[in-house]
């Protein structure tokens, strides 16, 4: 049993465990598609599948907010837990968007083998071919992305977004955050009007293309701002918390990673 708290990691996860999966292995995804997790609270039905889990991967740093204290259950009934962000330890203001750093991903998924194995007794050699043709991809698309922001002007790379969500992205692909609408990497935190006028100057101080909001949250306070400014400011929505619907251009993590970047480096061309 492996246990997956985000339908984004449990993609990955899904996708890297390959033939494993349904054969050997059974992953189950706790936060369903569209929903954001830093606020998820499990049912209690949920809460026991994490318990009962054999390897319970998690995205830490904070990001689960609302099952932190299921997430320690589940570990100490016996789960071992495999951390997205390494460490399960964090400080105001880490980033804990870990996976939107398909390099930082490749790394940590290189690690998945030996945890599968341990916790759930398959050979790690039957787990290592899968894994290991997984992280291949994530290479790849880490290219793809390097690709996609090749043909920007550097000094148009200027981001804001709707929270504190794509630090890790914009460090590795070469681009700016010059603010956000929520100052925090939670959506459960709010704006005040003060930090809205800082955003509106902002933007208008470095020439920002466009605003960034996400599909798992709305798209007002974006909107209202794109208003206000009286020139042609686009609202992109970006996938960060969730993969798209299925069947959507971003219902897989390298999808959703893929299109994120195209919508980007649109929007700033």
């Amino acid at each position: 049993s492996v246990v997956v708290t985000t339908s984004i990691a449990g993609d990955m996860v899904t996708a890297a465990l390959g033939d494993l999966v349904g054969t050997r292995l059974d992953v189950e995804v706790i936060v369903p598609v569209g929903a954001d997790a830093h606020e998820f609270a499990p049912s209690a039905r949920q809460a026991e599948t994490m318990e009962n889990a054999d390897l319970l991967v998690v995205s830490g740093l904070g990001y689960e907010e609302g099952m932190e204290d299921i997430i320690d259950n589940a570990i100490d009934a016996g789960a071992a837990p495999f951390v997205l962000g390494m460490s399960r330890e964090t400080s105001e203001g880490t980033d804990p968007h870990v996976w939107l750093d398909p390099v930082l991903m490749s790394e940590v998924f290189a690690t998945l083998p030996d945890a599968v194995a341990t916790a759930t007794g398959v050979p790690i050699t039957d787990v290592e071919a899968p894994v290991n043709s997984y992280v291949g991809l994530l290479t790849e698309l880490d290219a793809t992305i390097a690709n996609e922001f090749a043909t920007t002007d550097p000094a148009a790379r200027n981001l804001v977004t709707n929270h504190d969500s794509l630090s890790r992205f914009a460090d590795r692909y070469g681009l700016t955050i010059i603010d956000t609408i929520i100052p925090s990497v939670s959506t459960s935190a709010e704006a005040s009007a003060a930090d809205l006028d800082d955003v509106l100057t902002a933007i208008r101080d470095n020439d920002v293309r466009a605003i960034f909001s996400e599909s798992t949250a709305s798209d007002q306070l974006a909107q209202a701002l794109a208003d206000e400014l009286g020139r042609d400011v686009d609202v992109v929505e970006l996938y960060t918390e969730s993969l798209g619907e299925p069947g959507s251009d971003a219902d897989t993590y390298i999808a959703m990673m893929t299109v994120n970047a195209q919508r980007i480096a649109g929007a700033i061309r």
